[in-house]
């Protein structure tokens, strides 16, 4: 259970850093595209995560916790494709991929250790 608070809190401050990092891409880089897939995705992972806390079974947790790997995943390569364009420089990248990662290894071993129980 301590793992879902962690991730509770995660994921919802790595939305808001999208979601900063979704203006600056708007108003400094007049960047519109991707910006508005990653504000999509790297929002999702947490609402996704705060679904799951209130699933109605265990398959239902599992499901939305999975929802959420896979919407952080994208947002990797989201980020993946704003730092090889240079929309975001390497330091911004590294800071914010560096969170991205962490919750990637967290709902992985959350899915995990939950498919293992079924």
């Amino acid at each position: 259970m301590k793992d879902e608070n962690i991730i509770v809190e995660k994921s919802k401050a790595f939305a808001l850093r999208i979601i900063k990092l979704y203006r600056y891409l708007s108003a400094e880089k007049q960047e519109y595209v991707l910006s508005k897939q990653i504000l999509r995705s790297g929002t999702s992972v947490g609402a996704n995560v705060r679904e799951a806390e209130r699933g109605q079974s265990k398959a239902d947790f599992y499901a939305k916790m999975n929802i959420a790997l896979k919407e952080i995943s994208e947002t990797e390569y989201w980020l993946e494709l704003l730092h090889e364009s240079d929309y975001i420089d390497s330091n911004s990248f590294e800071s914010i991929h560096s969170d991205c990662d962490e919750i990637i290894r967290i709902l992985t071993s959350i899915t995990k250790s939950q498919k293992y129980k079924d």
